[in-house]
């Protein structure tokens, strides 16, 4: 429930300013999850979520800054939450801290990247699925010169 409560919380912030963590538990309250304002307040702190300076309104770090072009942003998360990295055939396995997989997996889906067919995320671990093996070994090689950089 907690992963799926936090994957909304991104995905509402993602989608509208929204300025008060009373607004957050309406708007997740909409949706069919009623949070007491100690567990939300819990769920922002994990996921790193910060108030934008012009609007006052939750923003994950770093997301204003690039909000045209997705691959800034996927650079940094890579550099940032990436912990670990396995190709296996056409699949990438990548390993985050817990509760870092969601932000990750986002920024790869929102990168349109060529190589990939989409991604799985759990709580500290993304399935990356990969259109073929030499992609996939394209994939792995391009996310370790980003952490590397």
């Amino acid at each position: 429930m907690k992963s799926y409560r936090q994957s909304l919380v991104l995905e509402l912030v993602d989608q509208e300013p929204i300025t008060s963590q009373e607004q957050l538990r309406e708007r997740l309250k909409g949706r069919g999850i009623d949070v007491t304002q100690a567990t939300l307040s819990r769920d922002i702190r994990d996921l790193g979520l910060v108030k934008r300076a012009s609007d006052g309104a939750y923003r994950r770090p770093g997301v204003e800054e690039a909000a045209g072009d997705p691959l800034p942003v996927l650079r940094r998360a890579v550099a940032e939450i990436l912990r670990g990295i396995e190709a296996v055939q056409t699949l990438v396995v990548l390993r985050t801290d817990p509760g870092q997989a969601q932000p990750l997996a986002i920024a790869i889906d929102r990168a349109r990247l060529a190589d990939v067919a989409g991604t799985i995320s759990g709580d500290d671990t993304i399935l990356v699925i990969c259109r073929g093996e030499r992609e996939a070994q394209t994939f792995r090689r391009q996310i370790e010169e980003w952490v590397r950089t």
